[in-house]
Formats: structure tokens, C-alpha cells, sequence
């Protein structure tokens, strides 16, 4: 049995680029995915105009959804708009899309796990950059420690985890190398993020080397050197395979295409 997932991020309605988010949707119902993951940044101001819409944008795709918050998706502009951030950072997204932190989602063959990692503020001066705490760290062992037998084991959060070779950019997350050694360890097989823009995947270098980053790319305006994109992932017991698809013109086509051997089923 084949699993298919959608994986997108960095949408940043209020900033997004109509015509790919338009053909985006018509590809995802041609793909017809056993799950869509939406890895944060669905705003670009945490505005409560932009995560309606966003809310009103995925309600047109397939379901089920699986989603995590982004840096963006806390208010920020403006002073009310601050005080919001530091008394209630995710009420805007909660009211429309669940839980923050920690949201869980399985079907036959495949054991789903968030985590958030944006935080409303930090001690450095860029609050966009990504933190993960022992506490998520722990509860994300136990979940894939938990996960059925011959289940792919993923983890879905904002910020990629850790600088890899090859990456275009980092998040620089706190905490984040510690917890992709013990994801690893604990034997996630996927650790989908967004945040840089770009899409790119690599193996974390811990543990059998087999778990690997995912990042999807952008939605919106703001490219970083590939036009707009999201990734299709096709998990097989044998084998998992991601699809860069990238916006051109009036559709989306191949970008690039990663395929690698799944850890040996127990």
C-alpha cells in the first residue's frame, strides 16, 4: 500500500501568489493525497483577515489536514497587535485550526506528530528562528516510541531542525540538533518543516542515517530562487519518494524528485 501526503508551507496569505495557490488546489485534487500537511506560515502578519483566509483556501482542498504554526502565524503589527502576541500568541490560529502544539494524526500505515516551533518571543534578537524544549522533545519520543509496528513515523513542524549540507539557509532552531539526534534515535523516518522557502531533503547525519529533513518551498511572493512549490511524498514499504512540484506559468510541474530506502520494517 502506497501512502500519499501533500506538503506545504510558508503560504503567507496576505502575501500569497494567487495564481499558484489557485493551481495548487486543482493539482492537490488531482492527486488526490491520503493526507495534506500545511507546515506553517499560513499568514504573512498573523492579521485575522489572512488566516480566514487561509482557513477558507484549505477548506477547498482535500482533506484530511494536518497542520502546524509558523513565526508568522502570531500577531505582530502594530501595538495591540504585540500585546496579543505576548498574552494569547496562537488564539487566531487555534480558533481556526486546533491545537498549537502537539496535534497527532494516524491512519493504516502512517503515525503523524506536531510540534511547534515558534515561540512568541526569545532571548535573541531575531524572534523568527526556531526553538524546540526537552519537554516536546520527550513527548515526540514517546510518540513515535508508540507508533505501530511497520507505521512511517513522521514528525511535522516549521522550522527545519538543523543546518544540513546543502541547505540554502538555516533556522537556526534552539534545541534543534539535540532533538533531531533523538528523533532519529527514536526512529522517525520524516521530519517535515518549511520556513526557508526552498524545498530540499537530507538525512540527519544520527543514528542508522534514516531519517530525513523535508522542507517544502513557498506559496507566496516572497521566493528564494525557485519559483512557488510544494512536495508530494509517496511512502511505499519499501521506498519513500518526494516530488518538488514548481509553479509555471498556468501549472505545476516537476522540479525535482528525491527517492531513498525506508528503514527495514520490525
Amino acid at each position: 500500500m502506497t501512502v500519499k501526503i501533500i506538503q506545504v508551507s510558508d503560504i503567507h496569505f496576505g502575501g500569497e501568489n494567487p495564481a499558484a495557490t489557485e493551481a495548487a488546489l486543482a493539482r492537490f485534487h488531482l492527486e488526490k493525497p491520503d493526507l495534506l500537511v500545511a507546515a506553517g506560515d499560513l499568514t504573512r502578519d498573523g492579521a485575522v483577515a489572512e488566516f480566514d483566509a487561509a482557513r477558507a483556501w484549505l477548506d477547498c482542498a482535500p482533506t484530511p489536514l494536518f497542520t502546524t504554526p509558523g513565526n508568522h502565524d502570531t500577531p505582530y503589527v502594530g501595538p495591540g497587535e504585540l500585546l496579543e502576541r505576548f498574552i494569547a500568541p496562537w488564539r487566531r490560529y487555534e480558533a481556526r485550526f486546533g491545537p498549537a502544539d502537539g496535534g497527532v494524526w494516524r491512519a493504516p500505515g502512517v503515525s503523524v506528530f506536531g510540534v511547534n516551533t515558534a515561540r512568541r518571543a526569545q532571548l535573541r534578537w531575531n524572534w523568527s528562528k526556531g526553538a524546540i524544549s526537552n519537554g516536546q522533545i520527550q513527548r515526540l519520543e514517546g510518540q513515535l516510541a508508540a507508533a505501530a509496528p511497520g507505521d512511517a513515523r513522521i514528525v511535522v513542524c516549521h522550522h527545519p531542525l538543523m543546518a544540513l549540507t546543502g541547505e540554502p539557509m538555516t533556522s537556526e532552531v534552539h534545541g534543534g540538533t539535540r532533538a533531531a539526534n533523538s528523533l532519529s534515535t527514536a526512529g522517525a523516518d520524516l521530519v517535515l518543516s518549511g520556513h526557508i522557502h526552498t524545498p530540499f531533503v537530507a538525512p540527519y547525519p544520527f543514528g542508522d542515517g534514516m531519517t530525513r529533513a523535508v522542507v517544502s518551498g513557498t506559496l507566496s511572493v516572497r521566493e528564494r530562487g525557485v519559483p512557488p512549490s510544494f512536495n508530494i511524498i509517496e511512502i511505499d514499504p519499501a521506498e519513500i519518494r518526494v516530488t518538488a512540484m514548481a509553479f509555471e506559468r498556468i501549472e505545476f510541474v516537476v522540479w525535482r524528485t528525491w527517492a531513498f530506502d525506508r528503514r527495514p520494517l520490525a
